[in-house]
């Protein structure tokens, strides 16, 4: 191709997605999807007369990505993924995973091979973090919830680095070979050492040189130098180039001088990052858009409904409270750049359908219109949730803020020691029922050769072996969850040596929530993993949820019970001088197990609550925090309605976490902020 075609190329591909983002930024619209169609204009699928070449924009798309994930890796410090803490983490594994087993599943009854409905639900999995960024960023929100979106993103971009590197295996001809898996994933954990380990041991150190020595434009030709380096060095060794993009990006940043690069870096990227949309919107044929409509729907309902429910159960487990969960969940109901990726590998490679891509893009764009009207509501949204909510759980949801708010402020170490060991074999016990699980799967021709069978029966003679081998380490996986459960639940609500146990009812309950949510973390993830080579594996997961659901259900009662028997001690409690109130409400948690953090407030003359009734206030859903005793003259009550209006010096005892309790305090000041990020 001559220098001069090249340039008219370029005028084309540069023209095209300047008019035609100048119009979504007019609209108000996210740039991406312009740039999808723009390459949609200058298609050969689509009779305007602006064709590019498909070969060249291919190449210049490969250093799109190559750039979008060197620039992720740059705001990844080691320490700073070790500092977003294990809640992220654990959310980020529960939310992907179900992303990919809702959506493998969808695939499956859609017709679809294994593989490619693997690479359907992996597509699936991943929000975009450049559109979640530019939302915050339009709507200037900063802290709060944001930081919990951002911690949670960090870690979907090393799961998505995963995925990609074994879904890159898998479509080289791997397929779903239970050993051949294995082995893929042992070299893929031994690249990544060796790349991490001598790059640590190189990288930064050159870079801290370069950056305090050279000039700006200096220090950007090193960077880019080991950013395609690293990933030529992961292609020859078979991985993808994204992989050691993304590693390099980590090396830089470990540098200290990783925003440097990244802001050096930025322009470029754009501009690739730009044509690699193109380049996406070029291989869409508007007929297969057309007739992938339903399937789009269908997978579009699957990201709107199983990525916020993920995020919002493993936030709110977290104990950050039932308000920044929700808006947590609807920041990250849509998929992006990431997806993309994994549905290109997919069909080039051709172990996915063509129209794979086109889904793909076509449950974006949906999802990223639904996801920045979502995110614009998200705090109207929450409030009406956690308004909502039933009285019994909402109640306890104040208490559990209050309960995790004191774990998470808790020295680390003493707890560490007790759950280590069972964190350690619940580890080992869920790594040996994939094992057990794949290798059943795929020795299962084998085995029925030897015993001398065939068809269903050669089928229930293997399932019954397996379940014999697998059933030890079920029961050893059970008891593992019941005892971390039992172990934190004791470290917030610790069990009384003598006499009768008070803290039972609320310790019961607390420990059932840890229970599911252990259950969830660590099922969904067995279930994504084993899933391609055993179908039906969610169903004894949704077993179990639902029994541990009906079982919070009853303990719920219990401690309802327990918070109204302390309703009216603390009734009593606030009848007496202030100075000697505040002292026993800071012992009462001696005499009410579960009960510590109790605050009261008193409503002075001249506070917007007067005459006004809970329910009117909206107290809990705008605060978090949940009255359990109103004192007033020689009377009061005990657990009140929502329908009990406030008056003039009444005294109130009220549950939650710090937070929340500061919350109501500005609420019944009248200087309650509108919405808080």
């Amino acid at each position: 191709m001559t220098g001069s075609r090249v340039l008219l190329e370029l005028v084309v591909v540069l023209g095209t997605a300047a008019v035609v983002t100048v119009v979504f930024q007019a609209l108000h619209l996210p740039v991406v999807l312009g740039y999808i169609l723009a390459g949609l204009l200058i298609g050969p699928h689509v009779p305007v007369p602006l064709v590019a070449n498909p070969g060249l924009i291919h190449i210049l798309s490969e250093l799109g990505v190559i750039l979008l994930m060197f620039t992720i890796g740059t705001e990844l410090r080691l320490s700073a993924i070790a500092r977003v803490g294990l809640p992220a983490a654990l959310t980020a594994v529960f939310e992907v995973a179900l992303a990919i087993v809702a959506g493998t599943l969808v695939a499956t009854a859609l017709g679809w091979a294994p593989v490619e409905a693997l690479f359907a639900g992996a597509c699936l999995g991943i929000s975009s973090t450049m559109l979640v960024a530019k939302a915050f960023e339009d709507h200037r929100w900063k802290g709060g919830f944001t930081e919990i979106v951002f911690g949670i993103l960090v870690f979907e971009d090393l799961i998505a680095i995963v995925l990609l590197a074994i879904l890159a295996g898998v479509s080289s001809g791997t397929g779903l070979d239970g050993p051949d898996v294995v082995r893929l994933i042992a070299r893929l954990g031994g690249f990544l050492l060796l790349l991490l380990v001598g790059g640590l041991l190189v990288v930064p150190r050159f870079v801290r040189w370069v950056a305090e020595r050279a000039r700006r434009e200096t220090l950007l030709i090193v960077a880019l130098a080991v950013c395609f380096g690293a990933s030529a060095l992961a292609h020859h060794a078979g991985y993808s180039v994204a992989l050691g993009a993304f590693i390099a990006g980590v090396l830089i940043a470990e540098s200290a001088h990783g925003e440097t690069v990244f802001h050096l870096v930025m322009p470029i990227r754009d501009v690739f990052a730009m044509v690699f949309f193109v380049s996406v919107g070029m291989t869409i044929e508007p007929a297969v858009l057309a007739s992938s409509a339903p399937v789009i729907g269908v997978f579009t309902l699957v990201v709107l409904l199983t990525k916020p429910l993920g995020v919002l159960i493993g936030v709110f487990l977290g104990g950050h409270g039932v308000r920044p969960a929700v808006r947590a969940g609807v920041s990250l109901s849509q998929i992006g750049e990431l997806s993309f990726v994994i549905a290109t590998i997919g069909v080039s490679t051709r172990v996915a359908r063509p129209e794979l891509l086109a889904i793909a893009v076509g449950v974006c764009c949906v999802t990223t219109v639904t996801s920045g009207l979502l995110i614009t509501k998200s705090d109207a949204l929450a409030g009406w949730v956690a308004g909502r909510l039933p009285r019994r759980i909402g109640m306890f949801v104040s208490f559990y803020e209050s309960w995790l708010s004191r774990l998470r402020g808790r020295s680390s170490k003493t707890p560490w020691r007790r759950l280590r060991r069972p964190v350690f074999v619940l580890l080992a016990d869920t790594l040996i029922l994939i094992a057990i699980v794949i290798g059943a799967a795929t020795f299962s021709p084998a085995i029925a050769e030897e015993l001398g069978l065939a068809g269903t029966p050669a089928q229930i003679a293997i399932a019954a072996i397996a379940a014999v081998i697998a059933t030890p380490f079920i029961v050893s996986l059970v008891r593992r969850v019941v005892v971390i459960a039992r172990l934190l639940a004791l470290e917030v609500i610790p069990a009384s040596d003598e006499g009768l146990d008070l803290g039972r009812a609320p310790r019961r309950v607390l420990m059932i929530v840890f229970e599911l949510g252990l259950g969830l973390v660590v099922g969904v993830p067995l279930v994504a993993v084993t899933q391609p080579f055993v179908p039906g594996g969610w169903l004894v997961v949704l077993v179990v949820v639902l029994a541990l659901i009906v079982v919070a259900h009853r303990s719920l009662r219990d401690f309802d019970g327990h918070v109204r028997a302390g309703s009216e001690l603390l009734l009593e409690l606030l009848s007496h001088p202030q100075q000697q109130r505040t002292e026993e409400l800071g012992q009462v948690e001696s005499v009410l197990p579960g009960f510590g953090g109790v605050a009261s407030i008193t409503i002075d003359a001249g506070s917007p609550a007067i005459g006004h009734s809970l329910a009117e206030l909206d107290l809990r859903a705008k605060t978090g925090a949940t009255v359990l005793a109103i004192s007033r003259g020689v009377g009061g009550v005990a657990t009140p309605s929502a329908t009990e209006p406030l008056q003039t010096g009444d005294i109130l005892a009220m549950a939650g976490s710090e937070e929340a309790i500061a919350a109501a305090r500005l609420l019944f000041a009248g200087d309650h902020p509108a919405a808080v990020p």
